[in-house]
């Protein structure tokens, strides 16, 4: 800004310097007057742009001051809180019920440090977003899609609940197959590549099954079953086991049907969800609220 400035004042007296020559007194005069006010001009602009900057940077600084001491504030109150959470997980020794509520916590803090620490992998970001209509024209009702599993290969398989069908979606979204399952589809889960496992229940007609299908070249081919002696909610496969809720109790069934244990169980829920990896996310809805339990490996 002031080589700017610099440039325009020489620019400005090399033009005064030319015009001033072969004038009279009275007209050089004027030129100066003239380059006074002018001179004067610039410096004003100038003085009026460092101003306005100075002021922007003095907005941002305490912009920057508060989110600093806001970012101090959260890092204090997590570091105190992950210092109680050390300090229990010493005391309470090997009770697996305390342990089990110590880490549920613990994770969630541990999370929300990671996430103000810029560290978290687990922030998504929404790139785009599209919307695909799957009705088929042999659909009684309106699509009420229950369940999604995407295949390796990009084709997409939803679970219509109200229309009782497995829907096969080509990589452009487009209803290539689909398959009348014998209930409501309430959730499906992907077992190998080419095949998904779909809850399916039905309470008034007490029909509680795992219905198998395969995917081969572009048609949905239905496969084993089995029933179950519960209600049939969600499903997820893990490890080469099925774990399945009935809306109150989680279950880990073999893929033959033979019932393991049950793993889970919340008399007061109204259902379950489902999720894995190394722990089993259950969502179970209260009739005071939700609430989320977690159960770990061998727990």
């Amino acid at each position: 800004m002031i080589e700017q400035m610099c440039g325009n004042l020489n620019t400005y007296i090399d033009e005064c310097d030319n015009n001033s020559v072969g004038t009279s007194g009275g007209n050089e005069q004027y030129l100066k007057e003239e380059m006074c006010r002018s001179v004067l001009s610039i410096v004003n602009e100038f003085d009026n742009i460092t101003t306005k900057e100075l002021n922007e940077m003095k907005d941002e600084v305490l912009s920057i001051k508060e989110s600093v001491t806001s970012s101090i504030l959260k890092c204090t109150t997590l570091h105190n809180d992950l210092s109680q959470f050390h300090e229990l997980v010493q005391k309470i020794g090997d009770n697996k019920e305390l342990c089990l509520i110590a880490s549920i916590k613990c994770k969630h803090i541990i999370q929300q440090a990671l996430t103000l620490l810029g560290k978290s992998g687990e922030v998504f970001n929404v790139q785009r977003k599209s919307v695909h209509n799957v009705r088929i024209p042999s659909d009684s009702v309106t699509c009420d899609i229950s369940g999604i599993c995407v295949l390796p290969d990009g084709q997409v398989l939803v679970a219509d609940f109200d229309n009782k069908r497995v829907k096969l979606l080509s990589q452009q979204y487009q209803v290539v197959s689909h398959w009348d399952v014998n209930a409501y589809p309430r959730a499906i889960c992907l077992i190998t590549p080419n095949e998904v496992a779909v809850a399916v229940n039905d309470h008034n007609s007490k029909i509680h099954e795992v219905q198998f299908i395969t995917v081969n070249q572009g048609k949905l081919v239905s496969g084993r079953k089995f029933q179950l002696q519960h209600e049939c909610t969600c499903i997820t496969h893990h490890l080469g086991d099925l774990f399945v809720t009935s809306g109150k109790e989680l279950y880990k069934y073999t893929l033959s049907g033979k019932l393991i244990c049950r793993l889970y169980q919340d008399r007061s829920a109204n259902w379950t969800g489902k999720n894995h990896g190394e722990s089993i996310l259950i969502t179970c809805v209260l009739c005071t609220g939700i609430c989320l339990a977690i159960v770990g490996k061998g727990v």
